[in-house]
């Protein structure tokens, strides 16, 4: 319990005297950078603990899990070791000289070399159907390709040269499923669509893919614009690190105008204050660490923090929703920090890649 709360304030409060409660969202330094970093060099090179995902066919795919995906065999299960490499890669990019730079950038060019891209290729074509990791790994793939794609450095430039057949692999996948989709998937976890659709649209967004852009903003458009009442009093479910409300309002500030977002929000989410406070929306509890569904609303209350940020910069600048919007990200984003910790694997080979994303990527408000 001691190593856990000394653990949540180096996070929340870097070089502050822990206890002393924070009046805004907490910068990201160097400390709280740090932290973050082992985490993810603690799991991205350890194969056991292992969820494996894999469709068995005989003997000869019954084999560890180094085997099967030599790149991202780690943290647990694949999408976390995917978002790991993107943790490291994303506080590399802020904090170059940083006294975790070294290590991370040895585990990143063990993992990410050609050979073992290959291999995840080869796994990918081979041994997972076309459900593998859809969507939310698939999308943490392309983010990690993206991050490596905005870093002017040599070794990652090289780093995604590798990846790039993984990368192209991905965003195919998707794109043949898009079409193929009737109905979005609006639960909590791994399969919700809304989410996964933002990550897959910040990618393609940013010169990847023109015709991916086009073709995944129009389905969102025909998924979620007729949308009402999105029912937020039943949320969160027991297990959830995603609110299905709020993901797809974030996803929406994404593809519409602001005046036409506000309009969209009135109708989606009517029960959002005009009057500032937190009251409206409590973050979730979990009452057992060491269990690792019950743990995800840990990240729920991180996912939701950065969703609320999000849903006000969509909104136009004097929307009167946003003081409502922001005290409840901040509830929310202090509840979720003060959780990550390396006191429980279940929770530390995931939630540093929540609490970096939640902490560096602020939307600029319109």
């Amino acid at each position: 319990m001691i190593q856990r709360i000394v653990f949540a304030a180096c996070l929340i409060l870097g070089p502050a005297v822990a206890g002393a409660q924070a009046s805004a969202l907490p910068a990201l330094d160097e400390a709280r950078a740090a932290g973050f970093a082992k985490l993810a060099l603690d799991c991205i090179e350890r194969e056991y603990p292992n969820k494996i995902s894999v469709e068995v066919r005989s003997d000869a795919d019954v084999r560890p899990p180094r085997a099967l995906t030599p790149a991202f065999y780690g943290c647990y299960d694949w999408h976390s070791s995917v978002h790991g490499h993107w943790l490291l890669v994303r506080l590399l990019r802020r904090f170059p000289a940083a006294g975790f730079a070294a290590a991370a950038r040895a585990a990143l060019a063990r993992n990410l070399t050609a050979e073992h891209i290959a291999g995840e290729l080869v796994f990918l074509r081979t041994h997972g159907d076309e459900t593998f990791e859809r969507p939310y790994g698939l999308a943490w793939l392309l983010q990690l390709a993206a991050e490596l794609h905005g870093w002017d450095d040599a070794q990652a430039r090289e780093w995604a040269q590798n990846l790039a057949p993984l990368e192209s692999e991905a965003a195919q996948r998707l794109q043949r499923w898009l079409p193929k989709l009737t109905r979005p998937i609006r639960v909590g976890e791994h399969t919700q669509t809304a989410f996964a659709f933002g990550l897959a649209l910040d990618w393609a967004q940013r010169g990847r893919d023109a015709a991916f852009t086009d073709a995944l903003r129009k389905r969102v458009r025909e998924f979620y614009l007729d949308d009402r009442n999105c029912p937020l009093d039943y949320e969160p479910s027991g297990q959830d690190f995603l609110s299905p409300c709020l993901a797809e309002a974030d996803l929406m500030r994404r593809v519409l105008a602001p005046r036409e977002f506000a309009a969209w929000l009135d109708r989606f989410l009517p029960r959002i204050p005009r009057r500032a406070g937190a009251a409206w929306l409590i973050p979730g509890e979990v009452r057992d660490h060491n269990d690792g569904k019950l743990a995800h609303l840990d990240g729920l209350n991180l996912s939701r923090a950065w969703m609320l940020q999000g849903i006000a910069a969509g909104l136009p600048p004097r929307d009167p929703r946003i003081p409502a919007l922001d005290a409840a990200m901040l509830r929310h984003a202090q509840a979720g920090l003060a959780a990550v910790s390396e006191a429980n694997y279940y929770g530390s080979h995931w939630l540093g890649s929540f609490a970096a994303y939640l902490l560096t990527n602020l939307p600029t408000r319109q």
